[in-house]
């Protein structure tokens, strides 16, 4: 039987049958989590989709948003994705790889989103555009950090969803790029579990401290928290 090809949100559908990763939770808690308050020019760097950047674009009336990638079945999914969405003016989609595209841009962001590809030391899957979307292939997270710093603005935020089992490279690439955390959100799936994922917000500011939170997505399965549904309601549909 054939996965659905397409995820409906409130105010958008995602066709995701041409890429290489669907819609997942990691997108939608980036996209609802991050910081967008005063934020005018947003990039989403690896859009996949297009998920974050519309999400990001629904949740900010008056931002302008680049979205980058350089996987060719990404940005067509992207292209119409974005073309089929009320949002679709104040979306640029860029091709380019992200190395590329931060040396030569001429803007500066206030908001940089990433989800971005991980499990850097696991064995590589024999389909390439999973082994790019799923492992630090094309982009490692130290050139993640190190070409944000080139177009992010003086004032401007970092915000990225990471396996928690990255938190010590994080940390380690954060202070070796001069960033300092001043968001984290640790992320587990139920009640007593291990955490699965960090959601962080870094900058190029100091930070007096940094704000730490934890959030449970499900009180049993099936079975979303509160503060899980309040933070994704205006996206999924039946919540």
């Amino acid at each position: 039987m054939m996965a659905n090809p397409y995820f409906r949100f409130k105010q958008f559908t995602i066709y995701h049958d041409k890429c290489a990763m669907k819609v997942g939770t990691d997108g939608v808690l980036l996209g609802a989590w991050a910081d967008t308050e005063n934020r005018m020019n947003i990039l989403d760097v690896g859009t996949g989709t297009g998920l974050i950047a519309l999400m990001l674009a629904q949740r900010s009336p008056a931002a302008s948003l680049w979205a980058v990638d350089n996987e060719a079945s990404a940005l067509a999914q992207a292209k119409e994705n974005i073309g089929n969405s009320p949002f679709s003016e104040r979306i640029t989609l860029v091709d380019s790889p992200f190395q590329q595209y931060a040396g030569q841009t001429a803007l500066s962001f206030d908001l940089i989103v990433s989800n971005p590809p991980y499990f850097a030391d696991a064995l590589l899957p024999p389909e390439r555009q999973r082994a790019q979307a799923r492992h630090s292939v094309t982009l490692t997270l130290d050139e993640l950090l190190f070409c944000s710093r080139c177009c992010l603005a003086e004032s401007g935020i970092l915000a990225l969803i990471l396996p928690y089992s990255r938190s010590d490279e994080l940390d380690e690439l954060s202070e070796k790029h001069a960033f300092c955390l001043k968001r984290k959100t640790i992320v587990c799936p139920l009640p007593g579990r291990s955490p699965k994922r960090i959601l962080v917000e870094l900058t190029l500011q100091q930070t007096p401290r940094t704000v730490n939170r934890s959030l449970i997505i499900e009180e049993t399965r099936h079975h979303y928290t509160r503060e899980f549904t309040d933070l994704v309601g205006d996206f999924y549909l039946n919540l």
